[in-house]
């Protein structure tokens, strides 16, 4: 899709369409009063204060009329320089202007505003020379958004939309939005049965109905065999902790607002975990280690919680409730390349697997001037970045540096994959840390019998199986490779007079064979159950009836073929087997 902020000519052309909307706006509801309206990478928004009246997506068809009627008459847009003084006078009844404009430090500042008949607002601009320029826009929705994105404020109303040069240019655009509607994990998780949530249970916390889980455990069983192989040890830790606890890892000065408050019992404070190191920390605590011990990799798919805002839950990609693929690799510094190479071959392993290949590799360094948010140790983290930097470019790996997105307590290598819809985000990261180590006081007898204090990689693989079921869900359109199937094959009677019981043999024969299969036995015609079995999804639809039962056979069609296959069963079960265990996808 489209990245319409980083094209200069479609930049310009949506900030002044922003500007058109609240025009539109002003006109139609003279009450209104407007915050910010910038340029985002699918078109534009405005976040607008309209007092007790709510916009909802039936009015939009409204504003876009008044927009188009405001763009026809060809006003001109005029650029204003305004010292701070006169842009405070003129916005003296505004008080999200007023808000801006105060913040503008200098009072010999130039402000900027862009007028156009009688709608004028502050903007740096640029922006185009007449609103017949702005010919091919869509609003796209409207939603809530917090005045500066802060909960303590008031809500705004926020409307979305997109503009393009020319209509063929705005047609595609809105067809690929509809091609995102169809990947939007949230709407296969409902057509396919495979997760629920509901506001009496809590938002942001998902239940994975019985597919789902099947999805999940898959994932789970995948990536801790592939650990396994590697030399990891699996634990289980509580889901609480207490804030004592935190406050030893940092987390608690560091993280406090992303964390669920504190549970007062028996005297004591406790927190739902927001992240698994502090318990694998003293999991290792537990005895005395050699260095001949190390490296130790401790594995845990792990429920954790996190205080999302309610405005940012979505499905199951961004949620209060998940669980982590994660593991800590206690290592003696001579170690870190060799793990590091480990870590980054294994989340290469698994984008091989599961054909990921849009994604980009991320050094996320601190801010050396935030003393805040990271662990204020300057050598620390010099050693640290140092250190994997060193280690990426031993290896060879492409990436870009990002200053301010460390960890509070170290550097890290992040993956980010652009999923078939929305935004970049990190799937899979490795951190370098010094720093809990030291704060747990942790050990190690080297070979000279002196105690040393290991290094600690924090590593997720799949990040979160939520958000990595998602991901997958939106690549595949649901589609899902046959081993994550949550049934894989569907067996349809012709007859069931005549090939029930035939039927039924099948299914046995396949259950014994540990291949999740269904059978469609209802009164329906054959041809319905055949279309339900590809609404469902299923890889493998069998249809049986009369030369299947007479010669034991069995008739296929792959997902998304026209064509029926007939071949022994005993063949077919070795066929479905190996294309489990290679992982591949057979459809069309």
């Amino acid at each position: 899709m489209k990245e319409i902020k980083n094209d200069e000519k479609l930049n310009t052309l949506n900030h002044s369409c922003a500007h058109l909307l609240a025009h539109a706006v002003k006109h139609l509801y003279p009450d209104a009063k407007f915050w910010v309206g910038p340029v985002i990478e699918e078109g534009f928004y405005y976040d607008i204060d309209l007092g007790d009246i709510t916009i909802t997506e039936d009015d939009l068809a409204k504003i876009e009329k008044e927009m188009k009627k405001i763009s026809k008459s060809n006003k001109l847009i005029k650029r204003m320089e305004l010292s701070k003084e006169e842009a405070l006078d003129m916005f003296k009844n505004d008080e999200y202007k007023l808000d801006l404009i105060s913040r503008m430090d200098e009072n010999d500042t130039i402000i900027s505003a862009y007028k156009q008949d009688d709608f004028i607002d502050l903007c740096r601009g640029p922006h185009v020379s007449s609103t017949k320029e702005i010919k091919y826009f869509k609003l796209l929705k409207v939603s809530g958004a917090y005045w500066k994105n802060d909960a303590k404020n008031k809500m705004l109303q926020r409307i979305y939309g997109v503009c393009f040069e020319n209509e063929n240019d705005l047609n595609e655009y809105l067809q690929e939005l509809e091609d995102a509607k169809l990947r939007d994990h949230r709407k296969i998780g409902k057509d396919m049965e495979l997760f629920m949530s509901d506001d009496l249970v809590g938002k942001g916390m998902p239940m994975f109905l019985p597919n789902g889980y099947i999805i999940w455990e898959e994932l789970e069983n995948y990536i801790k065999n592939k650990e396994k192989k590697l030399g990891y040890m699996h634990v289980l830790t509580p889901c609480v902790g207490t804030v004592d606890l935190y406050k030893t890892s940092g987390h608690w000065d560091h993280y406090k607002d992303n964390m669920f408050p504190a549970m007062e019992v028996e005297g004591e404070s406790f927190v739902l975990r927001p992240m698994n190191c502090p318990h694998h920390m003293m999991i290792y605590a537990n005895k005395l280690h050699s260095y001949k011990d190390l490296p130790i990799r401790i594995g845990e798919v792990a429920h954790d919680f996190r205080f999302e805002a309610s405005g940012a839950v979505k499905g199951i990609e961004r949620v209060r409730h998940f669980c982590q693929n994660d593991a800590h690799l206690f290592v003696t510094p001579e170690q870190i390349k060799d793990e590091f190479k480990r870590v980054v071959d294994l989340i290469f392993d698994v984008y091989k697997d599961f054909g990921i290949k849009n994604y980009r590799c991320v050094l996320s360094l601190r801010d050396k001037n935030d003393k805040v948010k990271y662990y204020d140790d300057d050598e620390m983290w010099d050693k640290a970045e140092n250190e994997l930097r060193e280690v990426l470019n031993e290896l060879g790996i492409e990436y870009t540096e990002e200053i301010g997105e460390a960890a509070f307590y170290g550097p890290k290598l992040d993956v980010n994959v652009k999923p078939a819809i929305g935004n970049e985000y990190t799937l899979s990261t490795c951190q370098l840390d010094f720093c809990l180590p030291m704060k747990f006081d942790l050990k190690y007898v080297d070979s000279n019998g002196e105690k040393k204090t290991p290094v600690v990689l924090h590593r997720a693989i799949l990040g979160s199986l939520d958000r990595f079921m998602a991901f997958i869900l939106e690549e595949t359109k649901g589609n899902l490779p046959l081993w994550l199937s949550p049934t894989q094959i569907n067996i349809i009677p012709v007859n069931n007079e005549y090939h029930l019981e035939y039927a039924n043999k099948i299914m046995d024969l396949l259950n014994e064979n540990n291949i999740r299969v269904s059978l469609d036995d209802r009164d329906e015609k054959l041809s319905y159950k055949m279309r339900e079995s590809v609404i469902s999804k299923i890889p493998y639809t069998l249809i049986l009836g009369d030369k299947e039962r007479d010669t034991d056979t069995i008739s296929y069609r792959l997902r998304g073929s026209n064509e029926t296959t007939n071949i022994n069963i005993n063949e077919f079960i070795d066929l479905i087997k190996k294309e489990i265990e290679s992982k591949e996808r057979k459809d069309n």
